[in-house]
């Protein structure tokens, strides 16, 4: 596949980037370098509100470096080299002024392992609301049930709150994180390839939960497994060698690609 692809790669492609829908995320000429490496390359493109957005391509190609700018988690690797502009309900995360804290806090981020804190299921969720300086017990145990319950957990966990999060299997801990992050209220969910380390019934079930929630929230979904994109995006942003080649709603990404190098990413990945 790669020798294919290259060779489309270096021919002269157009770049087709449809914009729909009221955006949330507005990214305008990002570029990321690393030791003289270009990783990014000039990306803009938006995020739609209330829609779940797939970043597909290959390993490699620049989608979790993209998901990083999105909360600045690039600032904490002093190597990378960041400019552009990006603009979540019109302000500029990267102007010198911006909270960070304030800007991670309207994001949930959900990794490719789940990561519990070393504490209860209750606290795990609980432990965010207290840092948001909610005290009172009876709201913070509502709460906790709540965003249980949107995770599809709460029938699962509720006899034994107080047990260790570390005790639950691999998939419940993806939720559980998923809830951990609901918690604190974002308008925003990060999800770096959450389905890569569960079983196929685990991921299926944070599949549909993402379904759910996007009425809520929006929804950034990093994958380079196509059928998953095809199963949930409403979205698509496919990503080669740091560069977006093409997006759009994804029934036009999937049925009526215009690039050659897209269109061989979906025949060899079927």
């Amino acid at each position: 596949m790669s020798t294919q692809i290259e060779t489309l790669l270096k021919s002269n492609l157009t770049t087709t980037v449809v914009h729909n829908n009221i955006p949330v995320v507005e990214i305008d000429k990002v570029n990321v370098y690393s030791k003289g490496h270009h990783i990014l390359k000039n990306v803009s493109t938006i995020i739609p509100k209330n829609k779940i957005t797939v970043l597909l391509g290959p390993s490699g190609c620049g989608k979790t470096t993209l998901l990083k700018c999105l909360n600045r988690l690039t600032d904490l690797y002093p190597d990378l080299k960041v400019s552009g502009s990006i603009r979540i309900d019109g302000d500029n995360i990267f102007d010198a002024h911006k909270d960070i804290t304030a800007i991670r806090q309207k994001m949930g981020l959900l990794l490719q392992r789940p990561y519990p804190l070393p504490m209860s299921i209750y606290d795990n969720i609980a432990y965010g609301l207290k840092l948001k300086g909610i005290r009172n017990k009876k709201i913070i145990s509502a709460k906790v049930e709540k965003h249980l319950k949107e995770v599809a957990l709460w029938d699962e966990v509720k006899d034994r709150l107080k047990t260790s999060a570390q005790r639950l299997s691999i998939g419940q801990q993806q939720r559980l994180c998923l809830a951990r992050g609901l918690a604190v209220e974002p308008e925003i969910i990060l999800a770096d390839e959450p389905s890569s380390a569960l079983d196929p019934i685990s991921s299926r079930v944070i599949e549909e939960e993402f379904i759910k929630l996007k009425s809520g929230y929006t929804i950034i979904l990093v994958t380079h497994i196509l059928r998953q994109a095809k199963r949930l995006a409403d979205n698509v942003i496919f990503m080669y060698y740091g560069e977006i080649i093409e997006s759009g709603p994804a029934q036009q990404v999937f049925e009526n690609p215009q690039s050659e190098i897209l269109k061989e990413y979906l025949r060899v990945g079927h």
